[in-house]
């Protein structure tokens, strides 16, 4: 599925040349599935708003493992050259649970 255009996977492949400490795919591996979560729990929330801010403290602790991730690596993350990179990270995560990032 092409973002624009470039291929997903010429995204991806960008994506992980920033990702390529352990401690900073680490922090990505956990971070990125928190902050989609939260954002699951968030949509729940406009039934059960209980879950506000459970999703809120899920959104913001994975956003501070990106950060912290990336100050590890040494390298900004790849969204603040393109709002698009919002849209890889979870492409590259499930590629690398699938043991192909």
């Amino acid at each position: 599925m092409p973002l624009g255009d470039r291929p997903m996977s010429e995204w991806v492949r960008q994506y992980a040349g920033s990702h390529e400490h352990p401690v900073n795919r680490l922090l990505h591996t956990l971070g990125i599935p928190m902050i989609v979560g939260a954002l699951a729990l968030a949509a729940a929330g406009f039934v059960w708003p209980a879950v506000w801010l459970p999703a809120l403290s899920l959104f913001v602790a994975g956003w501070v493992l990106q950060f912290v991730g990336h100050a590890v690596e040494g390298k900004p993350p790849e969204f603040l050259k393109d709002w698009r990179f919002l849209f890889v990270g979870v492409r590259w995560w499930i590629a690398k649970v699938r043991g192909k990032a």
